[in-house]
């Protein structure tokens, strides 16, 4: 053997023979296409809803500790930064949950052919750009109003 990898590569038959396993192709030869990028992002989104709900256990830890930490966190979720990173987080746990709904039909045997594949991908980003675009104006415009409500109450004491 000529190449150290080509050892890596040997295997056995049942009866005992010795066989050369096939090598697969490196990431450099496949051209990249969107499931496979969607599929990819699926496992990001799932690490990043599981920070975000890391910051969400944090946030109730600080509202059951007492008002002083509950504020501070408010200060943190309340800035521009706090609420990108909330609305980043809202984004991944809906695409995770819509990767999630494509994985559990793909497992039911359906949905599976390349056509099909490559038709789902693009509803998947669709879906998960409305379906985070409504939550996140829905949660940001009740947080704007309760701010606005809040800061006329302080305003008539």
């Amino acid at each position: 053997m000529q190449d150290i990898r080509k050892a890596l590569y040997v295997g056995t038959r049942s009866d005992g023979r010795l066989i050369q396993r096939p090598m697969s192709p490196h990431l450099q030869i496949y051209r990249y296409r969107l499931s496979m990028v969607l599929s990819i992002t699926n496992r990001l989104t799932g690490v990043a809803a599981t920070g975000g709900a890391a910051l969400g256990v944090f946030w109730l830890a600080a509202a059951a500790k007492g008002p002083k930490a509950f504020a501070t966190a408010r200060k943190v979720t309340g800035n521009p930064v706090g609420q990108l990173v909330l609305v980043g987080w809202l984004a991944s746990v809906v695409y995770h949950t819509v990767g999630g709904i494509r994985h559990l039909i793909w497992d039911s045997g359906k949905r599976y052919d390349k056509e099909e594949l490559n038709k789902d991908g693009p509803v998947a980003v669709g879906v998960t750009a409305g379906v985070s675009t409504v939550l996140a104006a829905g949660l940001l415009g009740v947080a704007a109003r309760r701010a606005r409500a809040l800061a006329k109450a302080g305003k008539a004491s």
